[in-house]
């Protein structure tokens, strides 16, 4: 997803990286949980983000990339911390006591925290009334999408732990917000492969202590791995870290925050169908009606664009 300095990306080249981020990383949920059979949650996340970034390493010396630049490392360190280690950490560790259809709403409201931490647009932002309306509607649809499932879990929640957890979840999505804009505004002129490289492998050391507190290796090993959950880690290291993470540095980069942030929103309705399809679950009205939702709004989020469109095209004829 490189493209040269000042270069403007093609039409196909930002459709197939939204594709990516869209389709990708809404099969992550799936992925996630079959590994989880296998791999402990840190350790799952260190093995992980070690992985992809070596592999991205070695990409990036064989492409000639300045992999070992200071200057292009700390911005990189910041937002693999932000992005990586407390957004999905936060994720991982409180799954261990609330329904992940809770977290995935929480989760959702990303978009709004891209809004509201975004300082440089601002103006823009909170002056556009189909930006606004879409992010709100956008999050109106995952909690219908989920609402069967948390009204059934409501009776399970332990109010102090888990109002604790919910609030660490928020916390969480707002670390990934904001290390989305720091990487937006910070990293530039650096190259996607290198940011992404340094990203993942800050994410990845962080998370080997987390893992050895915890005592997560106590007895781990991996010979008792089943192979589904070694099929999964694979799916997740090349697919989930390598292609789909890549891709979202570099739309980053090269397109509005809050318009790349609706795959916070397209990324449930793609875990769902994928049960539907895949894992033969049902799907009721009201979580039709929560996926119609969702994507209304992520056409709301965009119409800006829309609009924009006919005036540049004229304004180069």
């Amino acid at each position: 997803m490189n493209t040269q300095q000042g270069k403007t990306p093609t039409t196909l080249a930002v459709a197939l990286a939204f594709a990516t981020v869209y389709i990708v990383w809404g099969s992550t949920y799936f992925f996630i949980q079959k590994a989880l059979t296998g791999f402990p949650p840190f350790f799952l996340g260190s093995f992980r983000f070690l992985a992809s970034g070596l592999l991205m390493m070695i990409w990036a010396l064989v492409q000639g990339e300045k992999v070992f630049d200071f200057k292009h490392i700390k911005p990189a360190i910041i937002t693999g911390l932000l992005l990586l280690f407390i957004g999905n950490g936060v994720v991982i560790w409180v799954e261990q006591f609330l329904p992940s259809a809770m977290v995935a709403i929480m989760v959702s409201s990303s978009p709004l925290w891209f809004v509201l931490l975004d300082k440089p647009k601002w103006r823009e932002n909170l002056n556009s009334k189909s930006t606004i309306i879409g992010l709100l509607i956008g999050f109106a649809g995952v909690v219908l999408l989920f609402s069967e499932r948390i009204m059934s879990s409501f009776s399970s929640l332990n109010s102090g732990r888990d109002m604790l957890a919910m609030g660490l979840v928020i916390l969480g999505s707002m670390a990934w917000s904001g290390g989305s804009l720091y990487s937006k505004y910070n990293s530039s002129n650096q190259s996607a492969t290198v940011s992404t490289t340094w990203q993942m492998l800050t994410a990845g050391l962080a998370f080997l202590p987390c893992s050895i507190v915890s005592g997560e290796l106590s007895g781990f090993e991996f010979s008792t791995v089943p192979s589904d959950a070694w099929f999964a880690i694979v799916y997740l290291v090349i697919f989930g870290s390598i292609v789909g993470f890549s891709a979202y540095v570099w739309l980053l980069k090269v397109q509005p925050a809050t318009r790349v942030s609706t795959y916070a929103y397209v990324n449930p309705v793609v875990a769902v169908l994928l049960g539907v399809f895949f894992a033969k679950e049902s799907i009721s009205q009201i979580q039709i009606l929560g996926l119609m939702v969702i994507l209304g709004s992520v056409l709301l989020i965009n119409l800006n664009k829309y609009r924009k469109t006919p005036k540049s095209v004229c304004a180069t004829a």
